[in-house]
C-alpha cells in the first residue's frame, strides 16, 4: 500500500524542543511485544501495522480486536477527521467560524462572541472545563451545550489549553445541526460506510445530540483502520476519506498540554515515540490511536475503560509499550 503524507515537519519540529521522550516503564518491559502487551493488566487490545501490513494484533482480555470497544476521547479525534470533512462538503466555513452563529444563538456580549470552531478543536475556548471533577455536574444538567457555553470564562477564546468534552460537545452539535443529521448519522456516513467500520449509537444529551468527544466505540482494527487511511494522507482503498491538506493542518501545534508537555493541534497530541515524530488520540482508562508517518506505522490500543491512565501510572506504560511497538515494527 503506498503512503503519501509525511507528518508536517515543519509544524512539529517548531514544537519539538518542550516535546517529551516517553516515560520509562517502571520495570524492565519484556522483550517480546506480544509479551510485553500481554504483562499489563489493564490492557484489552493491541494491534500494529506498518505499511498497511499488520504487525501484531493481540487481545488479552476485552471484547476482542473486531468488536467495538469504547474508545472515550479518542472520540475527539474521530470528531476532528469529520470536522476537516465538513468544512470541504462546504458544511462549515473553516476553522475561523464563529461559533455562536453557527448554533443560531446571538452575541453574548463577551469574549465568547469571539469563539470559533478552531477554538473547539484545539481546546482554547477559555471556558472553564467540563472534565475530571466538572464531568458529572455537566451531563447531570438538563442542557449540555447551554452549561459548556455560560460557564466561566477563565481565559480568552485561542488562549491557553483547557482539556475539556464540553467544547467538543458543542462542536459535535454545530457540526449536526449545519449538517441537519444526528452525529451518529454522519460519522457512519462518513467514517464508518467507506472504511467498513461498524460504529453503534451512543450516549446523548437531553435534546438528542450525540455527545461529541466521548463515548464512541470503535474496534481496535478499526481503530488501526482510520490510523491507516491518515497515513494515506486521508485514502482508503483508492477513495477519499479525509482532506489531505486537513490533516497537515491538524498537526500544526496550537496548545500545549500542562500535564505531559506534548503539544495539540485539531484533535491530535503530538509528540516522539522512539526518537520520530508522532501524533495520537487518547482517551480515558489508556484507548489510544498513535500514527508514526516517517515509519508508515499505525498503532492501536484499547484497554478498561473504567479505571484511569494518568500521565504518571499507566499511561506512561503505555508510552513505553508504544516505544516497544514501533522499535519492532521498524525491525520487522
Amino acid at each position: 500500500m503506498t503512503r503519501s503524507l509525511p507528518l508536517g515537519r515543519r509544524a512539529i519540529l517548531l514544537a519539538a524542543p518542550a516535546l517529551l521522550a516517553a516515560p520509562a516503564f517502571g520495570q524492565s518491559p519484556p522483550a517480546d511485544l506480544e509479551a510485553h502487551a500481554r504483562s499489563l493488566d489493564q490492557l484489552h487490545a493491541l494491534a500494529l501495522s506498518r505499511r498497511g501490513e499488520e504487525v501484531l494484533a493481540v487481545a488479552p482480555r476485552g471484547p476482542g480486536l473486531d468488536r467495538p470497544a469504547n474508545v472515550k476521547s479518542v472520540s475527539k479525534t474521530i470528531l476532528a477527521l469529520m470536522t476537516g470533512i465538513a468544512i470541504e462538503r462546504g458544511i462549515l466555513e473553516g476553522p475561523e467560524q464563529r461559533v455562536l452563529p453557527l448554533l443560531g444563538r446571538g452575541p453574548a456580549g463577551d469574549a465568547r462572541d469571539a469563539l470559533t470552531v478552531g477554538d473547539l478543536l484545539s481546546m482554547r475556548t477559555g471556558l472553564a472545563s467540563t472534565s475530571g471533577g466538572d464531568y458529572g455536574a455537566w451531563i447531570a444538567s438538563g442542557n449540555w451545550v447551554d452549561y459548556v457555553l455560560s460557564r466561566e470564562l477563565v481565559d480568552r477564546p485561542g488562549g491557553r489549553f483547557i482539556y475539556s468534552t464540553g467544547g467538543w460537545h458543542v462542536l459535535g452539535a454545530a457540526l449536526s445541526g449545519a449538517a441537519g443529521q444526528s452525529l451518529h448519522s454522519l460519522a457512519r456516513e462518513w467514517i464508518g460506510a467507506p472504511l467498513g467500520l461498524d460504529l453503534p449509537p451512543w450516549a446523548r444529551d437531553p435534546q438528542g445530540n450525540f455527545l461529541g468527544g466521548n463515548e464512541m466505540a470503535v474496534s481496535p482494527r478499526g481503530l488501526l483502520r482510520i490510523g491507516e487511511t491518515v497515513l494515506g494522507g486521508g485514502v482508503w482503498e483508492g477513495a477519499r476519506v479525509v482532506p489531505e491538506a486537513w490533516i497537515e493542518t491538524s498537526w500544526e501545534p496550537r496548545a500545549r498540554s500542562p500535564w505531559s508537555g506534548d503539544a495539540y493541534g485539531y484533535g491530535w497530541f503530538l509528540t516522539r515515540i522512539a526518537g520520530r515524530e508522532a501524533a495520537y488520540a487518547r482517551g480515558y482508562g489508556g484507548q489510544v490511536l498513535a500514527v508514526v508517518p516517517e515509519e508508515d506505522i499505525a498503532l492501536a490500543i484499547t484497554s478498561d475503560p473504567l479505571l484511569p491512565a494518568r500521565s504518571g501510572g499507566y499511561f506512561s506504560d503505555l508510552r513505553a509499550l508504544m516505544e516497544h511497538a514501533v522499535e519492532t515494527a521498524v525491525a520487522a
